[in-house]
């Protein structure tokens, strides 16, 4: 598992670290780090490559330049730009003009454009992780001419000018082709739009773990932790055992919603699925094992689990159908239609777990908010939701965020891809993780494991378009690889 920590936590173990240490051996340990990466980044050619490195005033410009000094050592031509020459790191500077490197100053145009065109690789050590807001003028212009050079940008701990907590770009900021981040992932590197302009991540171990809190401020699910998560059959198990999703989706203009629920909940570890809804003829055809009524939830027999919203319309049969299923008390997972219908006193009174699964404008609307709000800054909404509502909240988009009333960690999903902005995909989700849900798992886990094998379904489709019934019929694919390691 990926955990990331904010900069306030950061900075206080690192406090705690640097007591215990000689002084200068934690930044030594950041630029030994840094430096292998770069020289992983050339190949290992080292000797005769040319280095450029951005340098701002902070600790992150130190990292830059004692790496500098590691690189110029093995052979490598190292040019320092200092955006702030008498604030540059002094001790790194030392280091990296005894090593054979030079230094320019950023205002020196025609010897700054030179060291970016002709190197190799550029490290960008403008600004560390309190920095705020995007790049200021000087910087930008030096980024421009970075990216005009061609060679690959590697970020010290973070690309600078996005935001370390947060996940925000305010303005202009390093598009980098690699990170390397020292002790523990920050947020940002983990959430888009930040997470884009972070490439490849490298986290250097600096010995930061035992002052980091047992509980981060972000978490990333990998193969293993979900492959723990995922239900199994035992010898004794029935279908009954193994867990009953109840779905409450489509109507007669939206049919397809259903279907793609079903398909959905099929896949997600549950022992059958009853669908009760206008659109059972629909589903019996596609889906013959599907237990079908179209009488209300309330009389579709017992189940562990509902999913309710899809394809639901907004008519008075879709609100009674949507009370029925809020009325139960077993775990509900509400998406699309149904969010648009919710009651918010009524969520907050259930006992039994709810999780609602809105993309960015449905949850602007749940908040009061814009949906730019919410796409330039995902992690603030998916916490406010989870508390505001007490559920479990996975806010869809380009990074999958889910949220929990009861825990402090949001969880954030690595397996998506831009392909799943399709027609129905939603549906699915909701469907595998209302399965999940009914087979037993808590709701921040069946998320997490809904939103992580949803978006490695669609990976292994390819990058080429897909369809939202073909990411369902590639589940039980990466269910069975993600089971086996």
């Amino acid at each position: 598992m990926r955990t990331a920590y904010s900069v306030e936590t950061v900075r206080a173990a690192e406090r705690e670290l640097m007591a215990a240490l000689p002084a200068g051996a934690l930044m030594q340990r950041a630029a030994a780090g840094l430096a292998a990466a770069c020289a992983d980044l050339l190949g290992r050619r080292v000797y005769g490559a040319r280095v450029a490195l951005l340098v701002g005033s902070g600790d992150n410009g130190g990292d830059a330049l004692y790496a500098g000094a590691r690189l110029a050592r093995r052979g490598a031509g190292v040019t320092a730009v200092l955006l702030a020459p008498d604030r540059a790191h002094a001790g790194g500077l030392r280091a990296l003009r005894a090593a054979g490197g030079r230094a320019v100053p950023a205002t020196d145009g025609p010897a700054a454009g030179r060291a970016l065109a002709r190197a190799h690789l550029v490290v960008d050590g403008i600004v560390g992780i309190g920095g705020r807001g995007g790049l200021r003028p000087e910087a930008q212009a030096l980024v421009r001419a970075a990216e005009d050079g061609g060679a690959p940008v590697v970020a010290v701990d973070l690309p600078s000018g996005v935001d370390a907590d947060s996940g925000e770009v305010r303005g202009a900021a390093v598009r980098a082709d690699a990170t390397v981040t020292f002790g523990t992932y920050k947020p940002g590197l983990l959430i888009d739009p930040a997470r884009e302009h972070a490439g490849a991540l490298r986290l250097v171990d600096i010995g930061l773990g035992p002052y980091l809190p047992a509980e981060p401020d972000v978490e990333a699910l990998q193969h293993a932790d979900v492959a723990a998560l995922l239900p199994r059959p035992a010898a004794e198990s029935d279908k009954y055992r193994r867990g009953v999703v109840g779905v409450v989706a489509g109507s007669a203009r939206y049919p397809g919603a259903a279907v793609l629920a079903v398909a959905g909940a099929l896949s997600g570890g549950a022992g059958a699925v009853r669908y009760a809804g206008p659109a059972a003829e629909a589903v019996i055809t596609r889906f013959p094992e599907t237990l079908v009524t179209t009488g209300p939830p309330s009389k579709a027999g017992r189940v562990q689990a509902w999913v309710a919203g899809p394809g639901l319309g907004d008519g008075a049969e879709a609100r009674q159908a949507l009370e029925d299923v809020l009325a139960s008390d077993v775990p509900v997972l509400i998406d699309a239609d149904g969010l648009r219908l919710l009651d918010p006193h009524t969520v907050r009174s259930r006992s039994a777990a709810t999780v609602l699964t809105p993309h960015a404008g449905e949850a602007a609307a749940l908040l009061g908010r814009s949906r730019e709000e919410v796409e330039a800054a995902r992690l603030p909404p998916a916490r406010e939701l989870a508390h505001r509502f007490g559920v479990t909240a996975l806010l869809k988009g380009s990074t999958t965020l889910i949220a929990s009333a009861t825990h402090p960690a949001v969880r954030v999903n690595p397996t998506g891809t831009p392909w799943l902005a399709t027609a129905g995909s939603g549906d699915v989700l909701s469907g595998l993780t209302g399965s999940l849900l009914a087979a037993g798992l808590a709701a921040r886990d069946a998320a997490s494991a809904g939103a992580y094998l949803h978006g490695l379904a669609a990976r292994q489709l390819g990058a080429a378009p897909i369809t939202a019934l073909g990411v369902a019929e590639e589940l039980r694919g990466v269910w069975r690889d993600v089971s086996i390691g």
